[in-house]
């Protein structure tokens, strides 16, 4: 363990990875960026199926792998075969963690499953990552982040009022799923330093998808139908959401009255809407959406974004411009925070990875290891935690094991 991991706050866990795709790598991935040993176990021709996904990095990395692998190390294992797996499970006898999310049935014929492992390793903490509910009727349907958001209901809450259902822009299901994953395994850390033994988390696509639709959610439920679409604008606070300037778009968050009635007078120099009865509130601007909104569009259009800005800064209202995602990752914001991390690549020089969110005493955790190449790290796992020679490793790779 280097002086740099031993201070991250999982140093000396370690983690098994048998996810592949998003949100089994992504709850992982979290586990690593805390300072956790993570060990992926992937398939030795074709590896997880992102590897082939996206824009291509060198010979067996693209930038969808690489947004969910770093701060890990790649073994490749044929599960298929019996020498396969019976060197996982002895991996599992060593690990804190195992993650799987394997087709309904899988994880039981190659012996991984929570209560095969938990037999030689009571401690384990086993994190499962499904579909459905996997006592429910649908245990056996593959869980897909597209299908979800159709069927959680995601979609029929964003976009335009005007136009069909449309997904979100990245696999929110997955990304939350990922994130909630790495939670309930926290909790169970926590929870095995009191007891001594592991627990089984069992996280479902369906069941997160539910969870992330929050207040629009509930509002569902008070009102027993779809509560109306806003685009970018907000469902309850006028105006909050994208608005047009002269020259770009930008978004206000008026979040209070008295920040409206300064907006009305300091911004768009429309005293007259801060004293309108109908506008007064914010429960009021919003029974008379119709009315204030076209009012407010057009102030905005004739005047210039940056002129806007300043405005609104003056004022004390949040507001931003509406970046590209490529001027948005090379902004001075994002990289004076140190949000990308730039790393040496054997075949393509160099690669940019996206840093951990966290910062602890602050400093933000850092990008110990850059996504991995394919089975890079086999032997050296199999001979420090194995106890493997290299002849037997060798013989391993000559018969496709490895």
């Amino acid at each position: 363990m280097t002086e740099q991991t031993a201070s991250l706050p999982l140093a000396g866990v370690r983690v098994l990875d048998l996810s592949r795709v998003l949100a089994g790598p992504w709850c992982a991935m979290v586990l690593g960026d805390l300072g956790a040993e993570v060990i992926k176990v992937e398939h030795p021709e074709r590896g997880d199926d992102t590897r082939d996904w996206g824009t291509r990095i060198g010979s067996t990395e693209t930038a969808y792998f690489n947004s969910v692998n770093r701060n890990k190390r790649s073994i490749s294992v044929d599960l298929q075969t019996e020498e396969g797996q019976d060197i996982v499970r002895q991996l599992a006898r060593k690990s804190d963690v195992v993650i799987q999310n394997f087709k309904f049935g899988g994880v039981q014929k190659f012996g991984l499953d929570y209560e095969t492992l938990r037999r030689d390793n009571p401690g384990l903490v086993y994190c499962s990552i499904t579909g459905y509910d996997s006592s429910g009727p649908e245990a056996t349907r593959p869980g897909y982040d597209l299908v979800i958001q159709g069927e959680s209901g995601l979609m029929s809450l964003n976009g335009e009022a005007t136009q069909p259902p449309l997904k979100l822009g990245v696999a929110a299901v997955d990304l939350f799923t990922g994130m909630y994953s790495a939670q309930g395994v926290l909790a169970a850390l926590y929870q095995r330093q009191q007891t001594g033994q592991g627990r089984h988390v069992e996280m479902a696509l369906f069941d997160c998808g539910v969870m992330i639709t929050s207040y629009y959610g509930l509002e569902a439920l008070i009102l027993g139908d779809d509560p109306p679409r806003y685009g970018n604008a907000h469902p309850s606070i006028i105006p909050y959401g994208v608005f047009d300037a002269a020259d770009g778009r930008l978004v206000i968050t008026v979040g209070t009255n008295s920040q409206y009635q300064r907006f009305c007078q300091s911004v768009i120099d429309r005293p007259d809407l801060a004293e309108d009865a109908r506008f007064k509130t914010n429960v009021s601007r919003g029974q008379h959406r119709d009315v204030l909104v076209p009012e407010i569009n057009r102030e905005l259009k004739a005047r210039k974004r940056a002129d806007l800005l300043a405005k609104l800064h003056q004022a004390g209202i949040p507001c931003g411009e509406v970046l590209g995602l490529h001027e948005a990752l090379t902004s001075p914001r994002a990289t004076s925070a140190g949000l990308v991390s730039t790393h040496p690549h054997a075949e393509a020089g160099s690669v940019q990875v996206l840093a951990p969110p966290y910062r602890f005493d602050g400093e933000r955790l850092p990008v110990r290891k850059a996504p991995p190449s394919l089975g890079e790290g086999t032997g050296e796992v199999l001979q420090s935690l194995l106890g493997m020679e290299e002849a037997q490793i060798a013989a391993l790779r000559e018969r496709g094991v490895l």
